[in-house]
């Protein structure tokens, strides 16, 4: 009787476990990160996605809409090879979350290889069931 409670409550666990959403804080961090790969996979389709359509990109060089990123992206005149996080701070208010990385950023810009460390900020909004 004892190993069938235990193997119930386990299996409740387990079943539980499965289908918990992760927390707003969770799911931002995850989707910053995964933007990262993306844009080093040159994955423009997945940044698209994300990417709401009013959303700006503040550079050294300038400010570009989503459609003027997404083709620095995909051409390679910025190829974002890496970006390495070093700590993370985040804070969620409602639908807004705002995401400050530090983060060592290995680039090839133009045909020159960078590496630049610096702070990202990142505004995330949900929109209906998605964070863009």
């Amino acid at each position: 009787m004892k190993k069938s409670l235990l193997i119930l409550c386990f299996s409740v666990l387990a079943f539980s476990s499965a289908f918990a959403q992760n927390s707003p804080e969770e799911t931002i961090k995850k989707l910053s990160m995964d933007k990262w790969q993306w844009m080093a996979d040159k994955d423009v389709d997945k940044l698209a996605k994300l990417f709401d359509d009013k959303s700006k990109f503040l550079h050294m060089s300038g400010t570009w809409k989503k459609a003027e990123e997404l083709e620095i992206i995909k051409t390679g005149s910025i190829w974002y090879k890496e970006a390495k996080v070093h700590d993370t701070a985040l804070e969620v208010s409602g639908n807004t979350a705002i995401v400050w990385s530090r983060i060592t950023l290995v680039a090839n810009v133009r045909g020159n290889d960078v590496t630049t460390e610096f702070t990202v900020t990142e505004v995330f909004q949900k929109r209906d069931n998605d964070w863009k």
